[in-house]
């Protein structure tokens, strides 16, 4: 894991809350909470020194290089930042900085950093690039902030900031820019598909795999290898008719997003999805000519792409005429949740994101809003242990926790086990695992050793890349359990058709 510090000694108990070992972690003096600017400016410093192996010139400022700050654009709000009093609550719930165990890998220290980047006292250098990338988003910190610290709204303010200012290695700028040229749009996926099932195939992905040549030449290439899901017919089909009926008396006329990953690897969920709300007296709309949700892009900070193709997702469901839009996947659902803050500077949408926004509903908290109306029946023989795994866009972008639970519970036979530390992210964070691949791994492997130590039958897993992510880590543990989105199990429930226990995560 090259010069990670992973907590691979810790351990969950009941009543307790995970922390870091100082076994494995021991702070030096540029670590700790930083209590005057001095303080910070010492520890960048530390940081940002070069190594004795290393030619490398210092990231710390020159007094040329203070100049190089965040522009005007949105930068991270003062006041947002003098929220923070910098208490600490943040840092057992923060992700990064459980594996990586640098107090400038939490929000705190994040925040420090924003702050005098605004000051003046110290630069978007590629330290602080570096700092800012580890963020995950999973936006945990905003749950725990007994301040109401709008982290959320800092990161997300920073990011277009260093995509503008940050000179990325050559490597670095070649994977993003496939990354963000190739999943945010459907056609484009389905058209590399064909290749990717004869690699599947003809074996060459396990050789790849075994031989580890890809993994040498980049880990961000290997990550995205070792996550692909098995190329299907399906993935090559777009089965869903436009317009859906209600069935029975209709209640509501919904617009449904299709997703991008969602679309081409897990048509099946969008299946299920549609037929549910059916179930449930809604009309339900599928524009054929909507497009990505942004949330890829936005949640990297390319701020121009983002934004056109929310434009383009406003569009669509406007023409739609529909009473609410709802989606399926947990990422998706938090930035159209965003749209008003993506387009704020501009004149002819700002007002429309807003409307827009006004009717965004995942699908399980519009499902809890207004009933089901229809029959369940069991899905399984006797009892069935369900574990929920929580997806952070929606258990902390979204405050949405208690109404999946709900759901799966009127389910007949179902019961839930909640896992320890059920709160942490799992490591997928929209494309975070493939361009941090490491970090990633870490936290994939503590998230499956909670899902597996509930002793469930099966996970329920609200949000595509979760899923991914869960399967990979599964496999690398050597252990099977089945996976389904909540609506998989609500569809075969209202169908009265029994769950494929067989299908493998």
């Amino acid at each position: 894991m090259g010069n990670l510090r992973p907590l691979r000694d810790l351990r969950l108990r009941e009543g307790k809350e995970a922390g870091v070992s100082q076994s494995v972690r021991k702070l030096t003096r540029n670590e700790y909470p930083f209590r005057n600017r001095a303080s910070l400016n010492i520890a960048l410093t530390r940081v940002s020194m070069p190594t004795s192996e290393s030619s490398a010139s210092p990231a710390w400022p020159t007094s040329d290089s203070l100049a190089n700050g965040f522009d005007a654009q949105h930068p991270p709000d003062p006041k947002l930042i003098d929220a923070c009093v910098h208490c600490g609550f943040c840092l057992t719930t923060c992700p990064s900085y459980r594996v990586l165990g640098t107090e400038m890998d939490s929000p705190r220290g994040r925040i420090y950093l924003m702050d005098a980047i605004n000051n003046g006292e110290a630069p978007l250098s590629a330290t602080s690039a570096k700092h800012f990338d580890s963020c995950l988003g999973c936006l945990a910190c905003t749950t725990s902030c007994p301040s109401g610290v709008q982290y959320d709204q800092l990161i997300a303010a920073v990011r277009p900031q260093v995509e503008r200012h940050h000179q990325r290695p050559l490597m670095e700028k070649l994977v993003r820019s496939l990354i963000f040229s190739l999943f945010p749009y459907p056609t484009r996926l389905r058209a590399v598909a064909g290749p990717l099932y004869l690699y599947q195939k003809l074996g060459i992905s396990k050789l790849v795999q075994k031989t580890g040549l890809l993994a040498k030449l980049s880990p961000s290439l290997a990550a995205m290898d070792a996550l692909l899901p098995p190329i299907t017919a399906e993935s090559f089909q777009d089965d869903l008719p436009e317009l859906v009926p209600a069935v029975g008396t209709q209640r509501y006329r919904v617009g449904m997003v299709l997703g991008c990953v969602q679309r081409v690897f897990f048509s099946d969920v969008n299946a299920a999805t549609a037929r549910v709300l059916a179930a449930n007296g809604c009309e339900v709309v599928i524009p054929h000519e909507q497009g990505c949700c942004s949330a890829l892009p936005a949640h990297q900070g390319q701020e121009a792409q983002a934004q056109g193709l929310a434009r383009r997702m406003i569009d669509c469901f406007e023409a739609a005429e529909v009473d609410f839009v709802v989606i399926n996947a947990a990422g998706c659902g938090h930035t159209l949740k965003e749209y008003h803050h993506i387009l704020q500077d501009d004149p002819e949408y700002c007002e429309r994101a807003k409307a827009f926004v006004a009717k965004v509903r995942d699908v399980q908290e519009f499902l809890a809003q207004v009933g089901l109306v229809t029959p369940l029946h069991p899905i399984a023989e006797g009892n069935l242990p369900i574990v929920y795994q929580d997806a952070c866009h929606l258990l902390h972008g979204q405050k949405i926790s208690l109404q999946p639970r709900q759901l799966l519970k009127q389910i007949p036979g179902v019961s839930l086990r909640e896992p320890l530390d059920a709160a942490l992210c799992c490591g997928s964070a929209g494309v975070y695992n493939m361009l941090h691949p490491e970090v990633a791994a870490e936290l994939g492997q503590m998230k499956v050793r909670t899902l597996l130590n509930t002793g469930a039958a099966l996970v329920a897993s609200p949000n595509p890349g979760c899923s991914l992510q869960i399967q990979q880590h599964m496999e690398k543990q050597e252990k099977s359990m089945p996976l389904f989105h909540p609506m998989e199990l609500l569809d075969c429930s209202i169908r009265g058709v029994p769950l494929p226990l067989e299908k493998p995560i």
